[in-house]
């Protein structure tokens, strides 16, 4: 192996434990978060989502480096993002509370994505996890993360004026609501 760091995208890349890919997962989603970036300048009124994804994305590596280095993730960091959690929630109501295709306007087609990269980190971190200790916090950043850009997606794509798609499994049959409740 060569030692001019122009050939190592990355020292850490010839690890054989799970740590390695779940830093590189983490810095896809911390990528994916800044790929949203652009695309949320254009929009009217929606500064709000633009500001916050600008304390996501450095929290984004923050866990990424929260395994192999110090724990850079506090449970002020939690709370900030559980309380935006419920700001979305409450912009958005009862839309959520139902399987919706990840799809919309372009912003909040790309913030489906973050879900989705979220999810894979905290998939990931599982993976760490069984080889390794890692602090509880960082699998409640990443779960809440995740449900964090759901609800932003819908607002974004609100926002623009793009109605969400109930999606309804074949698979997965919906348990009909009890003769008492619906009455």
């Amino acid at each position: 192996m060569r030692k001019d760091i122009r050939f190592s995208c990355y020292p850490f890349m010839r690890e054989q434990q799970s740590l390695v890919d779940f830093e590189i997962r983490t810095d896809s989603l911390t990528t994916r978060i800044g790929a949203v970036l652009p695309a949320l300048r254009t929009i009217e009124n929606c500064q709000v989502v633009y500001e916050d994804l600008q304390v996501i994305q450095p929290n984004a590596y923050h866990v990424n480096g929260s395994v192999r280095g110090k724990l850079a993730i506090s449970e002020e960091d939690l709370q900030w993002l559980s309380d935006r959690y419920d700001y979305y929630v409450g912009q958005v109501g009862d839309v959520i509370k139902q399987f919706l295709l990840p799809q919309g306007s372009e912003a909040g087609a790309l913030l489906h994505v973050c879900r989705s990269e979220a999810k894979k980190s905290y998939r990931a971190l599982h993976k760490v996890s069984e080889e390794r200790d890692v602090p509880e916090i960082l699998f409640d950043y990443l779960g809440l993360l995740a449900n964090v850009f759901f609800v932003m997606a819908v607002y974004i794509s609100r926002k623009q004026g793009v109605e969400e798609i109930p999606f309804v499994s074949k698979s997965y049959p919906i348990k009909k609501k009890r003769k008492e409740e619906i009455q």
